[in-house]
């Protein structure tokens, strides 16, 4: 996939549908262990449902971006919300955007937004704005597959030599006991675009704590799904599919 040179650093993209001088751009943040090629067909069926663009990137560590050095700094979310998407922005120059962020994609797309991103709106799905137990206990089990499973294989057909990277720089960072103050909700009121919260009810990954702090903190609106886990596109892509692109076009009027 084209690669750009973002701060002197390699990141893989994809680019779909018209460009930014042409209509809204949809920017896709994946999760934690995630990479431009999980998204799968999920950013091309909303980019076409939307008449949007769409641009999909991996950020550095993952899939075919540049490796990362170990290990991760425990804001590394705060980091590149702040700095690495808005330089991503800057450089592709995106007029109007909607952010959609997974996971950790999604705790970025809210801390970009609530440090002064312009953004016509932001979708998160899964968003984490605080560390939960249940998360860490997660993130044990995650490393538990990963050394003693088939994990390492599974991720390693979507992130190659990064494989170890990736994983390790995510999971040492939550699994880090200083991981455990982490805390975002201070971003929050500077968020002033719409929200929309995409939660699975079965989340190992997070509780409902967190869809009550974000629209206590912004404001948001909810699409909560009985049944689901951590990754609502892929595990009910057509509800999601239909609340996503019926919140783009209410953003983008």
């Amino acid at each position: 996939m084209p690669t750009v040179t973002v701060r002197g650093r390699r990141l893989e993209t994809e680019w779909i549908g018209p460009g930014p001088a042409e209509a809204p751009t949809l920017v896709f943040l994946h999760e934690g262990l995630g990479c431009v090629k999980m998204w799968r067909g999920f950013p091309a069926a909303l980019a076409g449902a939307t008449g949007c663009g769409a641009l999909v990137y991996s950020r550095v560590g993952y899939g075919g971006s540049e490796p990362v050095t170990l290990p991760r700094p425990l804001d590394y979310m705060e980091e590149e919300g702040r700095v690495g998407l808005p330089a991503l922005l800057e450089l592709f120059e995106l007029r109007e955007v909607v952010l959609y962020g997974h996971s950790d994609g999604a705790s970025i797309a809210l801390v970009a937004a609530g440090s002064g991103v312009r953004a016509a709106g932001v979708i998160v799905e899964a968003p984490h704005v605080f560390c939960e137990d249940v998360s860490v206990a997660s993130v044990a089990r995650a490393k538990d597959a990963f050394m003693a499973g088939d994990l390492r294989v599974r991720l390693g057909r979507y992130h190659g030599e990064n494989v170890d990277g990736a994983f390790w720089g995510w999971a040492g960072a939550w699994s880090d006991p200083a991981f455990r103050r982490w805390n975002i909700e201070a971003a929050l009121p500077g968020v002033t675009a719409p929200v929309l919260v995409v939660q699975g009810e079965e989340d190992p990954y997070g509780t409902m704590r967190q869809v009550a702090a974000i629209v206590d903190g912004c404001a948001a609106q909810t699409c909560v799904l009985a049944g689901c886990g951590h990754s609502p596109h892929r595990e009910r892509p057509a509800e999601v599919l239909a609340a996503a692109t019926g919140f783009v076009r209410s953003v983008l009027g």
